[in-house]
């Protein structure tokens, strides 16, 4: 039996709502064999991030040619990576290996407000990896930093989101929410805009949506499915996820990944 599969090269979540625990959740239920290259160790929950403990550049490395050397994935997400060392590693091996289907989500502040990503950090991300990327997801504070500009009206949304993709030759999935619209996306591909309306859902249970999201699109791109495809599959797929209202922690819990399982082994 084959399948499709999927590299996730993130931080780890040791609460399991974020990061690569919330990655593997999210490709495994989207129908992917899902494999991790860890750049952190986090000590986090639902209240905030404690402390982080990087991954050597070197160690990335090793994990990153351990998977492509045996397991070649077929979509990378790459989520939270803090220092510019680690994305130089990560840009050069996934050129190395000519990947495909990167997603990368350029985690720069946590749910509960912690900061992520280091200021030399940010560099790297725009000259390494955002021009190797299929689709950068940034919410719209990430936007503000990757663009330099001000998302104060929905309208900005279309010319923050040209400037992104133009800039680093990728497409460009610009998250709404932040005051600005009602759960609406915005994509930006090859020079054209489309948005996917979404309702908001009453759940202050938010931790790795981000994530979740990302995970769920490399997924679906593993799968063979469009871009516009993916994103329309990871959308219903996290809004399922949110309506399923899990409840746990003191602070912006998890979602439920597992919402749509349904197996004798989950019972």
């Amino acid at each position: 039996m084959k399948c499709k599969t999927a590299l996730t090269i993130a931080g780890s979540d040791c609460s399991g709502g974020a990061g690569i625990q919330a990655d593997i959740k999210t490709m495994t239920m989207n129908g992917v064999y899902a494999m991790s290259a860890i750049t952190a160790l986090t000590a986090q929950n639902t209240t905030g991030v404690r402390a982080i403990e990087e991954a050597t550049p070197e160690f990335l490395k090793q994990q990153i040619d351990a998977v492509f050397e045996d397991i070649y994935p077929d979509a990378v997400k790459i989520g939270m990576v803090s220092s510019a060392g680690l994305i130089q590693v990560i840009a050069e091996r996934l050129a190395y290996y000519k990947a495909e289907n990167i997603v990368v989500d350029p985690v720069m502040v946590a749910t509960s407000g912690s900061e992520l990503m280091k200021s030399s950090a940010v560099s790297a991300l725009t000259e390494k990896l955002l021009p190797l990327a299929t689709l950068v997801t940034p919410n719209i504070p990430e936007a503000e930093v990757l663009s330099g500009r001000t998302v104060a009206a929905k309208e900005d949304m279309l010319s923050v989101a040209k400037c992104i993709g133009d800039n680093y030759g990728c497409a460009v999935l610009l998250k709404g929410g932040h005051s600005i619209n009602d759960a609406n996306d915005l994509l930006y591909a090859n020079g054209e805009y489309k948005w996917f309306c979404g309702k908001r859902i009453n759940n202050p249970n938010t931790h790795g949506t981000g994530c979740t999201l990302s995970s769920a699109i490399a997924a679906n791109l593993a799968k063979g499915c469009s871009l516009v495809e993916s994103v329309q599959r990871a959308k219903a797929y996290i809004s399922g996820a949110l309506a399923a209202m899990l409840d746990l922690g003191q602070g912006s819990g998890p979602m439920n990944h597992a919402f749509d399982l349904n197996s004798r082994f989950s019972k």
